[in-house]
């Protein structure tokens, strides 16, 4: 088992790549393990279908260079906030042991995005709770609790609490992204034009960036929000 130091968690296949990879890759290149759980395998998507969508989500975790990848195959669009669904996700954070865990965004136009982060983020603390009972490999887990919790921002504007600066790692990003081949642009598809098939969703994508590595001085940044006030050792931390 590799324990993994800063994991991310999404609702769907693709989640990650579109708000959080340049986060990832940066953090990877600093030395750090990264990881990607993915909820559901996005079955109720309009394109593709979940067997390609697995062999996309394989391509992007290559060029991502994640340690490991899981897909805990909750029902796409119908998993609740269950006991059975909080200890899925309490397992794989007790067997990775992360320091940091990036979720969905806490709302979203896509309702599994906040159904999501709800659910994760609760089994980031349940996690913790030495008396919740857990086995991996027929072995009992320790408990373990990440020491922070951030939320990435996917299709709807939100102010960021922080931003990181991933201008080095936009392309390997949109590489990444690009991975997801029945689901974004391609302008030989016969297939049902989404919300984010358009080549225009590129543009999109880039200009959110860009506006949040404006506000620090930097060409691109990917934003996050926060459960919990941070504290820092020195205002020179701050940029």
């Amino acid at each position: 088992m590799n324990q993994i130091d800063v994991l991310a968690i999404g609702a769907h296949p693709d989640d990650v790549e579109l708000s959080a990879a340049g986060t990832l890759l940066k953090h990877r290149a600093l030395g750090f393990t990264t990881g990607v759980i993915d909820l559901t395998q996005g079955e109720l998507g309009s394109r593709g279908s979940k067997e390609i969508r697995r062999e996309e989500a394989l391509a992007a975790s290559e060029i991502l260079g994640l340690t490991d990848r899981v897909n805990l195959k909750m029902a796409d669009g119908f998993f609740e906030h269950s006991e059975e669904n909080l200890r899925l996700i309490v397992e794989q954070i007790r067997r990775f042991k992360p320091q940091i865990v990036l979720l969905n965004a806490v709302s979203d136009r896509h309702p599994d995005h906040g159904k999501g982060s709800k659910l994760a983020s609760e089994a980031c603390f349940l996690a913790g709770l030495r008396r919740i009972e857990t086995t991996w490999e027929g072995k009992s887990q320790e408990a373990h609790r990440p020491k922070f919790v951030y939320h990435y921002i996917q299709d709807r504007y939100l102010k960021p609490d922080f931003v990181i600066d991933v201008t080095d790692f936009v392309e390997q990003k949109f590489a990444s992204i690009k991975a997801y081949k029945t689901q974004f642009w391609d302008p030989d598809s016969s297939e049902p034009k989404t919300p984010i098939s358009g080549e225009e969703f590129f543009e999109f994508l880039r200009g959110r960036m860009a506006e949040f590595g404006r506000s620090i001085g930097v060409r691109y940044a990917e934003g996050f929000t926060v459960e919990r006030i941070l504290g820092v050792d020195s205002l020179f931390d701050l940029r």
